[in-house]
């Protein structure tokens, strides 16, 4: 469920809209949210995701800019490498699928799991490390948390390193944020906390239950030197991933046969190994 939207931010927001100079810069500067390959995240009532704008556009290219550092969109375009990383698992149903396709095509991989997921199949944790992929923390509890508290998003992550550890046998030092949502003073708290946010460039859309051949298509026709990748290893309560699994070998061959490497994240972007 998402987080109550403070009110007095609603209140700036109608105010805004019918007085555009109202709230000024001192207000925007405050308020840099970020989503995915977008920018400016805003509340939305009927969906589950947050909503899609125009004015997305820049946001991230600005905080990349002003933390390179510790926020991460892709790697160099001088090597013809890309990351494979997989969001929400590990589950029952699809993250054990695609371990066999990364394994059986000799893939290394990076998977953001969720915390509560972590701790109930640590089984699935440790064959991720035992089979050289790398793992992200990616929250406890998949919440969109931007719009909440800087000490709300800090419990959540660092539960979610108390629950990885044991079975990863490290803390990870890489953290993707649910639904790529992510606020200025969140984003500076995990940079000095140490952490490595990641996000991508390359978006499959798999979560909208997509066919084979149309995740495919978004990751192929997409797809540059030192692109990150997003998918998804598990699904909400019904979900529906099999275009993600049944794609996955399509996907390794043709960019294989393009000249492609795939690496984990901390390979593409030269962060030193996890301990």
């Amino acid at each position: 469920m998402r987080n109550k939207i403070p009110a007095v931010i609603i209140f700036c927001m109608v105010f805004a809209t019918i007085f555009p100079n109202a709230c000024g810069p001192a207000f925007a500067a405050k308020q840099r949210y970020i989503y995915g390959i977008g920018g400016v995240v805003k509340p939305s009532v009927d969906d589950k995701r947050p909503v899609n704008t125009a004015e997305r556009s820049g946001t991230l290219a600005e905080l990349a800019k002003d933390y390179p550092e510790y926020f991460k969109v892709k790697g160099s375009d001088s090597l013809k490498q890309v990351a494979l990383t997989f969001d929400d698992g590990p589950d029952d149903q699809y993250t054990a699928k695609i371990l066999d396709i990364l394994k059986k095509y000799d893939v290394r991989a990076t998977f953001f799991v969720v915390g509560w997921r972590a701790k109930a199949r640590p089984d699935l944790v440790r064959r991720m490390v035992k089979e050289k992929h790398v793992v992200g923390n990616h929250t406890y509890s998949h919440r969109e948390l931007s719009w909440g508290s800087l000490y709300q998003f800090q419990q959540q992550v660092l539960s979610t390193q108390s629950a990885i550890k044991p079975s990863a046998g490290y803390a990870p030092k890489l953290l993707r944020t649910p639904y790529g949502a992510i606020n200025e003073k969140q984003l500076k708290w995990a940079g000095a906390a140490g952490f490595v946010v990641i996000f991508w460039n390359v978006d499959s859309l798999d979560w909208k239950q997509l066919s084979p051949a149309q995740v495919s298509g978004n990751i192929l026709r997409a797809v540059q030197p030192g692109s990150i990748i997003l998918e998804h290893a598990g699904g909400g309560g019904g979900q529906n991933l099999s275009g993600t699994v049944n794609s996955l070998p399509h996907i390794i061959v043709t960019l294989r046969s393009r000249g492609y490497r795939f690496v984990t994240v901390p390979e593409l972007l030269h962060i030193p190994k996890q301990k």
